[in-house]
This record gives structure tokens, C-alpha cells and sequence, in this order.
């Protein structure tokens, strides 16, 4: 049985007026950041950043799932120097796994004892003001709430994508993000495609002019459903009813004030490299999709496919399709035309014109890994590194997409960005209720495009 948690301080965010933020805030990237000397030394061996330093790095994890799991072993792959001493989690059951699995493959390294192991909504707080750095990967509606006091608190950051899942969420993000970069705090979203080496080294010559000008783009996620948690299941498994909010946020990857729906929380990696080749974001989009066949009070209230076109400010298209159904054509990757040639973006080949066919054929290490012997060898050396404003504005990209396809209306960038519909539930406490609740049958209510309002 949890403890009963009181909610977080209702002080009122930092936010970002939209009016403020020009189209050339938006088109920024961060591209040549991450290709820098920090990405390419980490690609070129697996040697620790630290074995020089006697300095130690206070690493606390914020969301003890699969992912923020591994994200804390990799980081304390990175060097000795670093040592795991906080963790917090909504679930006592999952800081419990997560530790153990943690301390089986770095028993040196954890020193988490009883008092630096936090439960409940605001157990975040506590965790990160014993750190130097942070993980943050909690399901991504948490972000913004979890960023803005990291960087209240002055901690170097982690933070696995998406960072938000709406728009006033994400102007959190945004806000502080620019805090984070007057404080000289190093930052990287877990886009993790931007520290691997075949993605850089394609990217970098389309950047060249490999196939000239970009005038298209794909970019795909069709594959199968991740997983569900059966209400009936967890309830057994617990021994007793549980509220509405515990339940939402055990199944949480199907509603959308916590996930964000797939199209956020997994095809923004896709979105994001269009993103990256491009140089900038998405101006508008328009779309459609739906539920066809994931229905049931155990699928919540996301679609199972989504198909929009994204528009950028010179007229380019962007195809995006991401899809959860089952026997279909699957396929995860990125693709561009330029008019010069083609480039297959996810096997790194490049075929132009009257040239032949290049592929990338060097050596990659885990983009994962990457991500925090880059982050770590930052902080430690003072190196520059802060990729939150991508991250977010990759974010608002996927959004922007849900919000198309939700409402199959075309919607434009600046109308997204300053949208005030928010997902997240009034207060956070188990017995409190999320905004989206079952009907009499169990079901949820899905958008009806034409309908749905998203603005």
C-alpha cells in the first residue's frame, strides 16, 4: 500500500508568451553542436572520460522504469567517478527493481541507502537536490514539472524525449531551457539518432550538398503496440482496486496527459532527424488517423495510426506515418529526396546522380551510451552542451502532428505553440482524477477528428 502524497506546489510555472518567440527561434539547430569534437571523440572508442580525474559526480535517477534504468547504467558506464545516490519514483515497487538491477551491474558505484530513496508525486525534489546531475525518464508528462526544478535547483540534466506532451507544457520546457543556458548547465534529450555515427556522417553530407536541395521527406514508425497493462491484472497483482490515477499511470503509454500519444512518444525520434536535415521546424501540418482495431478499456484513448503532412517554411513536404497495427507493412526510418539524388537516412546510403553510391561503413558505438559519455565528459571538462531547445522544439513538432490529426484540421506552428489545452490532471495524488475518465462501458473517449478540439 502507498503512502498517501500530498500534491506539488501550485506556484505558478515560468511560462514562454508565444507572441515573443519569432520564426527564428524556431528554425535554430543544434546540429552542428552535436557533431562537434565531444560527439566524435566518444564514437571513436569505448575508453572512460574519468580515468584522469579524482573528482566524483552525484548522479540521482528520477523514474525508475525500464528506460530510466538503463539510462542510469549507461551513465555509470561512463567512469568510476560517477556514483549513484538518489532515486525516486511514483511506484515504491519499481525504485526497488530498478535498484537492484542498477547495483548487479554496478555494485561499486550505488550508494542509495533507505533515506535517499523517495515515493510519490513529489519524491522528484527530494532526489534531485541530492545530485549533480540528474536522469530524468518518467513517461514524459512529467517533464516539465521535473526539468523546471532541476534547473531551479542549478543540476546538470538527462532527460529522455518527449519533454512535454502540450503546448503549455512544452513553453515550460522552453523557458527553462533558456535558464539552463545562462546557468551554464549541460543538457542533452535522449534524441539519441544525433550521437550516432552513421546518422551524423549522412546527415553531414546531405548538410554538403551530397543531393542538393531537400524537396521531400519520409519519415516512418510502423511497427507493433509496445505493450498494456490490463486493469484486471494489476489489480490482482495488487491485492485491491486501484484509483483511476494509479491505473492511468501503470497503463500510462495509452493516455495522453502522461504519453502524449505514439505519434510523441516514439515517431519523434523520426520527426526529430527530418527536423535535423532540414535545419529547423515544421511551419504547419495536416493530417489524419484513428482507432481501427486497438479498442478496449485497456487501450485508453490514443490512436493506433496517425498519418499528417508536415510543411516547412520553404515549401517541403515531410510524409510521416506512424502506425500500432497488427499484419501490416512496418518499417522505422527516415528518407530524403534532394535534386540531386536520394538518401536512405537510416542505412546511412546516399545515391546522387552521376555518382556512386555511398554508405556509411565505420564503426558506431550505442547512440545511448554516446549520449552520456558526451554529456558526462561535458560536465566534467566544461565543454558546452545543451541540446533541451531541440528537444523541445522536436517535441512540439509530434504535437503539432496529434493536434492535425486529432482535429483534421490544418493547423499552423505559431497556433500550436500558444495553445492553453492542457492534459494534465488538476492535482497529482492517487485519489485524485485525470480529466479523461471511462464511461459506463469502460471505454474511453477517443478524438473525433472534426470534432476534437486540440487549440
Amino acid at each position: 500500500m502507498h503512502t498517501q502524497i500530498m500534491p506539488p506546489s501550485s506556484t505558478t510555472p515560468k511560462t514562454v508568451n508565444p507572441t515573443s518567440l519569432t520564426r527564428r527561434d524556431f528554425l535554430r539547430t543544434t546540429s552542428t553542436a552535436l557533431a562537434g569534437a565531444s560527439v566524435v571523440g566518444a564514437m571513436a572508442g569505448g575508453q572512460s572520460f574519468f580515468a584522469a580525474t579524482e573528482n566524483t559526480l552525484k548522479l540521482a535517477l528520477v523514474g525508475c522504469g525500464g528506460r530510466g534504468t538503463a539510462a542510469a547504467i549507461q551513465a555509470l558506464n561512463t567512469g568510476k567517478s560517477v556514483k549513484l545516490v538518489a532515486m525516486a519514483d511514483a511506484f515504491d515497487d519499481r525504485l526497488t527493481g530498478s535498484l537492484k538491477k542498477i547495483a548487479d551491474k554496478h555494485p561499486t558505484q550505488v550508494d542509495v541507502p533507505k533515506d535517499r530513496q523517495f515515493f510519490g508525486f513529489d519524491s522528484y525534489k527530494q532526489a534531485i537536490s541530492a545530485a549533480d546531475v540528474v536522469i530524468l525518464a518518467t513517461p514524459p508528462g512529467f517533464r516539465p514539472d521535473h526539468f523546471e526544478e532541476a534547473v531551479r535547483q542549478g543540476k546538470h540534466v538527462f532527460m529522455e524525449k518527449p519533454v512535454a506532451t502540450d503546448a503549455p507544457g512544452l513553453r515550460r520546457v522552453l523557458a527553462a531551457a533558456e535558464e539552463s543556458k545562462k546557468n551554464n548547465l549541460k543538457v542533452v534529450v535522449g534524441l539519441q539518432r544525433r550521437f550516432q555515427a552513421g546518422y551524423i556522417e549522412t546527415v553531414k553530407r546531405i548538410h554538403d550538398g551530397a543531393i542538393g536541395d531537400i524537396v521531400s521527406a519520409r519519415a516512418y514508425w510502423n511497427g507493433r503496440t509496445p505493450w498494456v497493462k490490463k486493469r484486471a491484472d494489476l489489480e490482482k497483482e495488487a491485492g485491491r482496486k486501484l484509483t483511476e490515477m494509479e491505473y492511468q499511470m501503470r497503463n500510462w503509454y495509452y493516455f495522453v496527459w502522461i504519453c502524449g500519444d505514439h505519434i510523441l512518444e516514439q515517431h519523434i525520434h523520426n520527426l526529430d532527424v527530418i527536423n535535423w536535415v532540414k535545419g529547423g521546424y515544421p511551419v504547419r501540418a495536416q493530417g489524419m488517423g484513428g482507432c481501427q482495431v486497438r479498442k478496449g478499456p485497456d487501450y485508453g484513448e490514443i490512436f493506433d495510426h496517425h498519418f499528417v503532412e508536415f510543411e516547412y517554411a520553404d515549401g517541403s513536404i515531410m510524409s510521416s506515418q506512424c502506425r500500432h497495427i497488427p499484419d501490416c507493412w512496418n518499417s522505422v526510418s527516415e528518407h530524403v529526396v534532394g535534386t540531386k539524388g536520394t538518401a536512405n537516412i537510416t542505412s546511412h546510403i546516399i545515391r546522387a546522380t552521376g555518382v556512386e553510391e555511398w554508405k556509411y561503413g565505420g564503426e558506431s558505438k550505442d547512440p545511448q551510451q554516446v549520449e552520456h559519455d558526451v554529456l558526462f565528459d561535458c560536465i566534467l571538462n566544461n565543454k558546452p552542451i545543451n541540446t533541451a531547445e531541440n528537444g523541445a522544439l522536436s517535441t512540439m513538432t509530434a504535437i503539432m502532428g496529434r493536434m492535425a490529426t486529432y482535429s483534421g484540421q490544418k493547423i499552423e506552428w505559431d497556433e500550436a505553440l500558444a495553445s492553453n489545452l492542457n492534459y494534465m490532471p488538476e492535482k497529482l495524488a492517487w485519489d485524485a482524477l485525470p480529466k479523461s475518465l471511462p464511461g459506463p462501458d469502460g471505454l474511453y473517449k477517443i478524438p473525433m477528428p472534426g470534432q476534437a478540439e486540440v487549440l
